[in-house]
C-alpha cells in the first residue's frame, strides 16, 4: 500500500481581527455555522435546562421519521383522546390547537399546529398515535436523541410542559435542528409557515380561539430576511427560548437561546436576530467541498473498474473571523492506494484533513461514491500476470 497525501488548497497570507463580543442576559446561548460545524459563540452551552416548547422539535423528529419511512402519511388521520381535549385543565394556560375528544385531525394539521401554534394538544395526539401513550412515546424520543448523538437530553412528555425530566442543552438543541434540516428536506420548509388557520374547531369557544390564534410564535420569521424556522418556547420560571435557522447569501447559521428574560416573543426575536447578525458580521465560512463532490480517483486492486471516486458525506468547510484570509491553511486528502476490491458505496477509504499552521483542526471521512465489485478468479490471475510483466 502507498500512502497518498493530496494537497487540495494552500493559502499563505492573512490578517485576523476579532469582532465585538456578543452580550446577552440569556442563561444559555449557542451559535453554530451549519456548513463547517464550527461554534461561533457559546455561553453555558452544555448546561441542562428546561427547553419548554423547544422540546417539541424532538416530538416532530420522531414523527418525521415515521413519515420518511412511509409508516405515516400527511393525510392520515389521528384521533384525539381526553388527554388532548382542550377542556383538560392541563391545556388551560398552554398553547393549543383547541382539540376535542373524538375529533380526528390530519398528520399535516398536527405538524402545522405544533410548528406554528406550539400546540401541546397536537403533540399528545401524535404521541398516543405512535406509541399508545405519551409516557411510552418519551422512550422513542430518548432513543432517537441517542441515535443523533444527544447524550444529555431527557424527556418527560411530548409537549414541553414543565416536567422534571424535560432537560436539554443549547448545544444539543442546535444538533437536533441541524439534523432536522439535513434529514427532512421535504418537510423542513413547513417551519417557515407564518400563519396557520385550523378549520377543525368543534365548539363555539374553539372557533373563537382558532380565529384569533393563527400567527407563528417565531416572530423572527416576520422580522429577519433569511429566517426559515424552527421553534420557540416559554415558561414563567424558565423564561423565553428559541432555536432558529437563517440562510443569507447561501450561508446558514443555527442559533439557540434559552433562559432569556425579555418582554414577549418579539423581544426574543430581536435577541436572536442580534445573535445571528453577530455571526454574519464577524465571521465567514469557506467551503472547500460540498456533500457528494468528486474529490479524487483512487486506484482499486482487483476491481471491475480501475478506480473509485472519493467524496464526502458532510461539507468540508472552516469558519474564520470576517476580515481573515486563509493563512497556512491546508486541506489534504489522505488515503492508501490501491484499495482492495470489493468497495462498497459509502465505505470509508481515507480522510480529509484541514490543517492550520500545521495543526489538524478538522477530520472528515473520505468515502466511496460508488461501489466497485471484485473481478472473478480468472480475471485476478490475468491481472497478476499483467503486473508481473510490467503492466498495471
Amino acid at each position: 500500500m502507498i500512502k497518498k497525501f493530496l494537497i487540495l488548497f494552500i493559502c499563505l497570507f492573512c490578517t485576523v481581527a476579532k469582532g465585538a463580543e456578543y452580550q446577552t442576559n440569556a442563561k444559555s446561548v449557542y451559535l453554530l455555522d451549519y456548513d463547517s460545524g464550527n461554534v461561533i459563540f457559546e455561553k453555558n452551552a452544555d448546561k441542562l435546562m428546561p427547553p419548554s416548547s423547544m422540546l417539541k422539535l424532538m416530538t416532530l423528529t420522531v414523527l418525521f421519521d415515521a413519515i420518511k419511512s412511509g409508516n405515516l402519511k400527511m393525510d392520515d388521520l389521528l384521533s384525539v383522546s381526553e388527554n388532548a381535549d382542550y377542556k383538560n385543565p392541563l391545556w388551560y394556560p398552554a398553547s393549543k390547537m383547541c382539540l376535542t375528544t373524538g375529533q380526528k385531525i390530519t398528520v399535516r394539521d398536527a405538524i402545522l399546529g405544533i410548528i406554528v401554534l406550539s400546540a401541546g394538544d397536537a403533540s399528545v395526539t401524535v404521541a398516543e398515535k405512535m406509541a399508545g401513550s405519551e409516557n411510552k412515546f418519551t422512550d422513542l424520543m430518548t432513543k432517537k436523541a441517542r441515535e443523533i448523538g444527544m447524550e444529555k437530553s431527557s424527556f418527560g412528555n411530548a409537549s414541553g410542559l414543565p416536567h422534571d425530566n424535560n432537560l436539554m442543552t443549547s448545544r444539543e438543541l442546535a444538533m437536533l435542528a441541524k439534523y432536522i434540516i439535513d434529514e427532512y428536506p421535504d418537510i423542513y420548509p413547513m417551519f417557515a409557515t407564518k400563519r396557520f388557520e385550523f378549520d377543525g374547531a368543534q365548539t363555539d369557544w374553539c372557533h373563537d380561539w382558532t380565529r384569533t390564534h393563527t400567527l407563528n410564535y417565531n416572530k423572527l420569521l416576520f422580522s429577519m430576511s433569511g429566517a426559515d424556522g424552527l421553534k420557540t418556547g416559554h415558561t414563567s420560571d424558565g423564561g423565553y427560548g428559541m432555536v432558529a435557522s437563517s440562510k443569507i447569501g447561501g450561508r446558514r447559521l443555527i442559533g439557540v437561546i434559552n433562559g432569556f428574560r425579555g418582554r414577549g416573543h418579539d423581544a426574543l426575536a430581536d435577541e436572536m436576530k442580534k445573535l445571528l447578525n453577530h455571526g454574519y458580521k464577524t465571521t465567514q465560512t469557506k467551503v472547500f467541498y460540498h456533500i457528494g463532490d468528486d474529490i479524487t480517483e483512487i486506484p482499486v486492486w482487483y476491481g471491475r473498474y480501475p478506480t473509485v471516486t472519493a467524496t464526502v458525506n458532510e461539507n468540508v468547510a472552516i469558519t474564520l473571523p470576517k476580515d481573515a484570509t486563509l493563512k497556512n491553511i491546508r486541506v489534504l486528502a489522505r488515503y492508501d492506494e490501491p484499495i482492495s476490491a470489493p468497495v462498497k458505496k459509502g465505505q470509508k477509504i481515507g480522510e480529509i484533513v484541514i490543517e492550520k499552521n500545521g495543526d489538524i483542526v478538522k477530520r472528515i471521512p473520505l468515502v466511496a461514491k460508488n461501489k466497485v465489485r471484485k473481478i472473478q478468479f480468472i480475471g485476478r490471475i490475468i491481472k497478476n500476470i499483467s503486473v508481473m510483466l510490467g503492466g498495471k
